[in-house]
């Protein structure tokens, strides 16, 4: 994966504030750039030094193997959340009981934040050879889109 592409996902991951969350798809549609699988595997491999517990799956999903950390930095971001949270850990290897409402957590950015988005998104070029191009998104972002990056 080209360096340019990890730190522009990593760029965007961080701009999301506390009790906040993007889905994979949503940073990929931001950046007009790859898509889920792509900021997942960036996250899976690089997410550590940035708030990854706010980059989840559209069904508001956290992380997965991840999850009892991500309820811990949701509970104390105040993280809008569903289901029984009080089951941390999922049990016979089901998922578990809670997900992230993401009606009520996705961020939205400003004005300003998709400026420093654009800028983010400008530095990926795409003049690399064709095997090492990340492919342009080609669907739109997750519903409901909530108005983000419009």
């Amino acid at each position: 994966m080209r360096e340019q592409y990890v730190e522009a996902v990593l760029a965007v991951a961080e701009l999301i504030p506390p009790g906040r969350v993007l889905s994979y798809g949503d940073i990929a549609a931001l950046l007009e750039s790859g898509g889920p699988r792509q900021v997942g595997a960036v996250m899976s491999a690089h997410g550590s030094a940035v708030p990854w517990w706010r980059v989840i799956r559209a069904s508001g999903a956290a992380p997965v193997c991840h999850e009892g950390r991500a309820l811990a930095h949701y509970v104390q971001e105040q993280t809008a959340l569903r289901g029984d949270t009080a089951a941390t850990a999922p049990s016979s290897g089901r998922a578990p009981s809670w997900r992230v409402e993401v009606k009520l957590a996705r961020w939205n950015p400003g004005d300003a934040e998709l400026d420093r988005i654009d800028a983010i998104a400008a530095r990926l070029t795409h003049d690399d050879a064709p095997h090492h191009q990340v492919p342009a998104v080609a669907e739109p972002m997750s519903v409901p889109r909530d108005g983000l990056g419009v």
